[in-house]
């Protein structure tokens, strides 16, 4: 039994907020949501595993069957079985309690704020892109997006070697929060890089947006033989892409979805200093402000990248 302390509002989250649904996972009854959240361990539930009361956890959300094909293939985010917690059908954690199986549960270090270690969900979704993706070292980067999954995953793609990491957002105060975490040069449009790299394109393109029309944009960025990651979930549901150009360059597309077992390496990334998320949450709510929260992520303001909402009560310092 876990009290939950913080819950950031995910990208998904709002689609379900404003189009009811995402694909097949459409909302048909009244849902709790929220599977980006931390807890405090109570009521001495977590003893017989090793966790004691008071204990701050990071919470996987996805539960999977363990039994499928996909799941002993070692890909368990794309277990068909999966419950996962605040999706159609299955209540999240934006509540002042939730009960959750004790694997899912991920002990932080001293010092982990909750709304931190909330954040470690949406971390874990980057890490895992730059898995699928398999930057050589010293290749260039361009991340599509400098919402918190594209600033996140420009952050991995530094560890993981990337010679170079751009980023391209249209909003001028989502440029200035790419350079300010560590991109080397930020961009209002992709043909910007094209200029920049005389036509060749990006050796990797990394797309973390809501628009349909990114993952034609990062087809059109990367080079001949260069490759491709499809990380945002477009707004309605579909995107386009032109054929001709990507067959003709031979690119390699992948599709990013959810994490697979990488908690432990995000929660490291973040207590050896390698990544900077925590400032990635830059709006907090107490739990009766949680209409305004989602009305605030769906507008964006400028210097809006992320909610967070305290069931408990407890917010941090302004």
């Amino acid at each position: 039994m876990l009290r939950v302390e913080a819950v950031s509002v995910c990208g998904s989250d709002m689609h379900y907020y404003t189009e009811g649904g995402i694909g097949s996972a459409v909302i048909r009854t009244p849902m709790t949501p929220g599977h980006e959240f931390a807890g405090t361990v109570i009521g001495g539930t977590g003893e017989a595993f090793g966790l004691a009361d008071g204990t701050l956890v990071a919470v996987d959300p996805a539960q999977h069957c363990g039994r499928c094909e996909q799941c002993h293939a070692g890909y368990p985010n794309l277990c068909p079985n999966v419950r996962f917690l605040g999706s159609p059908g299955v209540d999240g954690g934006l509540a002042e309690y939730i009960s959750v199986p004790p694997e899912s549960l991920h002990p932080v270090p001293a010092g982990f704020s909750p709304a931190l270690t909330a954040l470690l969900e949406p971390l874990g979704v980057a890490l895992h892109a730059l898995d699928i993706t398999r930057l050589k070292p010293l290749s260039g980067v361009t991340v599509l997006g400098a919402g918190p999954i594209g600033l996140m995953a420009a952050q991995v793609a530094r560890v993981c070697g990337a010679g170079h990491v751009r980023l391209v957002d249209p909003r001028a105060a989502r440029r200035e929060q790419a350079l300010a975490l560590g991109a080397d040069s930020v961009h209002a449009d992709y043909r910007e890089v094209m200029e920049l790299t005389d036509g060749r394109g990006e050796d990797y393109v990394l797309e973390a947006t809501t628009s349909p029309d990114a993952p034609e944009q990062a087809a059109q960025l990367a080079r001949i033989g260069g490759r491709v990651t499809l990380i945002g979930i477009p707004d309605g549901d579909r995107f386009e892409m032109g054929a001709a150009n990507a067959r003709r360059k031979g690119l390699i597309i992948k599709l990013s979805r959810r994490m697979g077992h990488v908690y432990p390496r995000a929660i490291e990334l973040v207590r050896s200093g390698r990544v900077n998320i925590e400032s990635i949450a830059t709006h907090h709510y107490a739990m009766r402000d949680t209409k305004r929260a989602f009305e605030d992520a769906h507008a964006a303001a400028p210097g809006f990248l992320k909610a967070v909402i305290y069931p408990g009560g407890v917010l941090p310092e302004p």
